[in-house]
Formats: C-alpha cells, structure tokens, sequence
C-alpha cells in the first residue's frame, strides 16, 4: 500500500525512473536572427518555425527610426495615401526543446528563406545563430535596460531643448530691451554707442618659434655691440691714459 504522505507519487510507480531522460521535461532554446527581411512579421515567422517544432514565444526589435512614440501615429500613419508597414532589424524565437533549435540553426543557417521562386523571401538568407545557455529572462532584461536607456537619452534630450529655447527667449527679451532704449536715447538726443567685442586669438606653434628665433636674433646683436665697444675700448687703453693721466705718460 502506498504511502498516504508520500510527496513523490511518480517515484512509487513501478517502472518509472525519475532520473531517466524519459521522464524530464527538454529545455527551451533560443535563436537570434540576426536579419529580418522587410516585410517578415512575428506571426509569419512564428508560422514557418513551428514546421520544425514546437515554438514557445517570439520577438522582433523594430527599427529605431519606426518606433512608435508618444504623442505620434506611428507606424499606423499614412502617407501618401499608403499605410505604413513595420520594419524588424532582428528577432528571437523560444524553441520548446533546445535540440530542435540547434538542428533548425544547421541546416537554416544561410540557407534561403523563400523556398519559392516567386516567394518575396527568395533572394534572402537566413542569418540565424543558436544562443548556447541564454534564457529569456536575459533577454527580457536587456530590453528593459535598452528602454531605460532610452527613456534617460530622450529626457536629456528635452531638458537641453528647454535650455536653448529659454537661452533664445532671454536674448530676445534682452535685445526688446535694448531696442526700447536706444529708441529713449534717440528721443533725448543723446548718442547710442554700439558695443564691440574684440577676441584676441591664442599664437600657432609656428608664431611662438617665430618670436624665441626673433627675441634670440635680437639679443645676439646686443651682445655683439658690447662686445664690438669693448674691443675699440681696449685698443684706446694707451690714449687714454695719455688723456687722464698725463704726468704718468711724461715719465
């Protein structure tokens, strides 16, 4: 008679291993698909995964430049009088069973996507690589740390909009005010002086070495000067002492 308490029923069923492959569930595995073709949607994708296996959940990153927005019609806006189509630039698909994904990633890899002459996917190729030991929980944080990012670029973004529109605002004011101004001064015949500014640019390399060559040339034809007034200084020692000490030069 079986255990009333037993926690494991499975395990008291004759025949039945609990550690054998039979009984363990198989693990999900992931692709990434590097290219998605213009055109490709999730349900289109999901459809012709799941003639391979059984496919758990599928994700496709829009394009940046698609992206819906807020306060904006996105891709559901119209132009030209043609509704817009959404573009993917790369996807992920869960595969129930982790062997069956490594064997779609073999033998699709690089392999045409349109098997049909006629098919739009025929001159594309599948860019498809298995993700040894990633889970979806890596992928669902990546995306929320992508938008979070983000969301911090875009509020960045508007508060140094709101800097230049107030910094443009205030010198529009500033320039009312010194209109209203010059036009008192007028008024009381008085003169109106406009404001210059002068900025003095910092010297090249090539000017700094110009003037240590110019300063060096200049200082070397000063020590030649002295040098040349105290060789004639010199050569006139005998007539000048002739000149200060006669009575010396007598003797």
């Amino acid at each position: 008679m079986a255990d009333p308490g037993c926690g494991d029923c499975e395990a008291s069923v004759p025949g039945l291993d609990s550690g054998s492959p039979q009984s363990r569930a198989p693990l999900p595995g992931v692709l990434y698909f590097g290219f998605i073709p213009p055109g490709l949607r999730p349900g289109h994708l999901r459809k012709i995964m799941t003639t391979f296996g059984e496919v758990g959940r599928v994700f496709l990153q829009e394009a940046e430049d698609r992206r819906r927005r807020p306060g904006t019609r996105g891709s559901r806006g119209k132009k030209n009088g043609k509704r817009r189509g959404k573009s993917f630039t790369e996807g992920w698909v869960e595969f129930q069973n982790k062997a069956v994904a490594k064997r779609v990633a073999a033998s699709l890899h690089n392999a045409p996507i349109g098997t049909r002459k006629r098919s739009r996917f025929h001159d594309d190729l599948w860019n498809i690589k298995y993700l040894h030991r990633f889970k979806w929980t890596h992928l669902s944080e990546r995306l929320a740390y992508e938008k979070l990012v983000h969301r911090q670029r875009m509020r960045a973004e508007v508060s140094q909009a709101k800097r230049e529109t107030n910094f443009f605002l205030q010198n529009v004011e500033k320039s009312k005010g010194l209109e209203k101004l010059q036009e008192v001064k007028k008024k009381k015949g008085q003169e109106w002086e406009e404001k210059h500014w002068h900025f003095q640019q910092r010297a090249t390399e090539t000017e700094i070495q110009a003037s240590k060559a110019a300063g060096l040339r200049s200082k070397a034809r000063e020590l030649g000067t002295i040098a040349e007034h105290h060789r004639k200084s010199q050569s006139n020692v005998t007539l000048l002492a002739k000149i200060f000490n006669p009575s010396t030069a007598q003797e």
